[in-house]
């Protein structure tokens, strides 16, 4: 007799998705949008470039390789 799994069988690709997509999306935003005003003496004005675009790249890429995995079966 076959088990359920807990989510279906797809589970980590659909993390992958969310998380590397989540990734992306966020940096993307913080480029964009950076807030108006500091919360504390600590923060940042805006976002590094360099950083954000390193982790939009690799949440991009993290999130089509996912995508490919659930839509190839």
């Amino acid at each position: 007799m076959m088990e359920a799994v807990f989510l279906g069988e797809d589970l980590l690709a659909w993390l992958v998705l969310a998380i590397g997509a989540a990734m992306a999306f966020g940096n993307a935003l913080a480029l964009v949008r950076p807030p108006e005003q500091q919360r504390h003496d600590d923060d940042l004005t805006a976002a590094p470039k360099g950083r954000s675009i390193v982790f939009i790249v690799v949440g991009s890429i993290a999130s089509v390789w996912a995508l490919a995995s659930l839509l190839s079966g």
